[in-house]
C-alpha cells in the first residue's frame, strides 16, 4: 500500500531517526513556547470577553517574530529536509502529544453543559485558557505552532525535492512560496484572527489541540507526500508561464476574498461606522445590541471567505502541473469536507447569537452560502 501510494520515501529513517522524528513535534512545541514567551510582543484586547470580568481578553501577539526566527533557525541551523523526511513519525508523535495534552486540558476544567465525557474530550469544556498572568494564550500558541510548521514543512519538502529529484519541478517551489506567503500574511494581521470564529467560539478540546498545531502544521501540506518525489511535468514554453502565473493569480484571487472578508469584518467590529478601505459603506441589520454586516464581501455570500479558501486550495493543486495526479487534489477534498459542513454550524451559531428572526432576515438579504449565484 505504501509503495502504491508513492510515499515509501517517508518511511526510510534509521532506528534513531524514527525516535527523533516521533519526538520532533515535542521539541518544536517547546522551542515555539520559549520563543513566544521571551520575544517582544504587543499586548492588545480581543473580541472575546473574560467571563469573570466581562472585559475583552488581552492577548500577547508576536507570531510574526516567532515565524521569522523559526525560518532563520531552519535555514541556518537545521537539516533542511528533516521536517519532510520525518513527516510520518512526527504526525504519530503529534497525535500522542495531543491525546495526552488534551486529556489534561479538558479534565482539569469544571464540567460544563456537555455531560458526555467523550464529546467533552473532543469539543472541550473551556473556551479560553490563559496562563502565566495571561501572558500565554493556549489558542494563539496552537496557531503559532501550526502556521509556522505549515510553512517550514512546505520548504522542507522543497529542499528534499531539490536534493533528490534531478529534473526539479518549479511548481513545487511555487507551492512552498505560496504557503509561506499565506502564513506570513496571517501573522502580519495576527490581531485580525482575534475576531474570527475559532478564537471567539471554539472550545479547547481535541479538535483544536490536535488540529491547531499538528493537523495544520504537518497535514495541510498533504499533497507533498506523494508529489515531492516527482519530476518536472514537462510543461514548456508559453504554457509553462501560463501554468505558473495562472496558479499564482488564482491563489491571489482566493487570498483577496479570504483576507478581504476577514479584514472587513475586523474593521466593522472595531469601527462600525467606518467605510472599509475608505470605499465600502457598512450596511448592517440591527439585532438588539449586535449588528449583522451585510455589505461588501458579506453581501455577496454569508460565508464568502470560504470561497477564497477553496480557490486557494485549487490554486495550490494546480501549482504542481500534475493535473491528473490525485495527490495534487487532496487538499481541495479536505477544504470541501471541512468548510461545507462548517458553514451549517456557523449558521446555527449565528442564529443563536443574533436571534432566529434577524438571522432569517440576513439570509433573505444574502441568500447564498458560499458561492454567489450558485450555492
Amino acid at each position: 500500500m505504501i509503495d502504491w501510494l508513492g510515499i515509501d520515501h517517508l518511511f526510510k529513517l534509521s532506528g534513531g531517526e524514527v525516535v527523533l522524528g516521533f519526538l520532533t513535534p515535542l521539541f518544536v512545541c517547546a522551542a515555539v513556547f520559549v520563543a513566544h514567551m521571551i520575544l517582544p510582543a504587543r499586548r492588545v484586547p480581543g473580541y472575546a470577553t473574560d467571563r469573570e470580568t466581562g472585559e475583552p481578553r488581552k492577548y500577547r501577539l508576536n507570531g510574526l517574530a516567532v515565524f521569522v526566527l523559526a525560518h532563520i533557525v531552519w535555514a541556518f541551523a537545521l537539516p533542511r529536509d528533516w521536517f519532510y523526511r520525518s513527516t510520518m513519525y512526527a504526525i504519530a508523535g503529534g497525535v500522542v502529544i495531543a491525546i495526552i495534552a488534551n486529556t489534561i486540558v479538558v479534565f482539569s476544567q469544571p464540567e460544563g453543559a456537555q455531560k458526555n465525557r467523550l464529546l467533552a474530550w473532543w469539543f472541550g469544556r473551556a473556551q479560553e485558557m490563559q496562563f502565566f498572568n495571561n501572558r500565554f494564550d493556549l489558542k494563539m500558541y496552537f496557531y503559532i505552532v501550526g502556521g509556522t510548521m505549515l510553512s517550514l514543512n512546505a520548504w522542507s519538502a522543497a529542499a528534499w525535492h531539490n536534493d533528490n529529484v534531478a529534473d526539479a519541478n518549479p511548481g513545487l517551489f511555487l507551492y512552498a512560496a505560496i504557503n509561506c506567503f499565506y502564513i506570513f500574511d496571517y501573522f502580519v494581521w495576527e490581531r485580525v484572527q482575534l475576531y474570527t470564529y475559532d478564537l471567539i467560539h471554539e472550545n479547547v478540546g481535541f479538535k483544536l489541540v490536535w488540529g491547531g498545531p499538528f493537523v495544520w502544521g504537518w497535514m495541510f501540506v498533504l499533497p507533498l507526500w506523494g508529489l515531492a518525489p516527482l519530476a518536472d511535468p514537462g510543461i514548456s514554453g508559453g504554457w509553462m508561464y501560463f501554468w505558473l502565473i495562472g496558479s499564482a493569480a488564482l491563489f491571489l484571487a482566493g487570498w483577496t476574498i479570504s483576507r478581504g472578508s476577514n479584514m472587513q469584518k475586523y474593521t466593522f467590529k472595531r469601527w462600525p461606522e467606518r467605510k472599509f478601505l475608505g470605499i465600502i459603506e457598512p450596511e448592517y441589520i440591527q439585532a438588539g445590541d449586535r449588528k449583522i454586516l451585510c455589505s461588501g464581501f458579506w453581501g455577496k455570500a454569508r460565508h464568502f471567505g470560504y470561497l477564497g479558501e477553496g480557490l486557494y486550495g485549487i490554486a495550490v493543486a494546480l501549482t504542481f502541473g500534475l493535473f491528473s495526479n490525485l495527490w495534487a487534489w487532496t487538499y481541495v477534498v479536505f477544504i470541501v469536507a471541512f468548510f461545507v459542513p462548517r458553514q451549517f454550524e456557523d449558521d446555527k451559531v449565528c442564529a443563536e447569537k443574533y436571534g432566529e428572526e434577524k438571522w432569517a432576515e440576513y439570509q433573505a438579504r444574502v441568500p447564498y452560502r458560499i458561492i454567489p449565484g450558485i450555492f
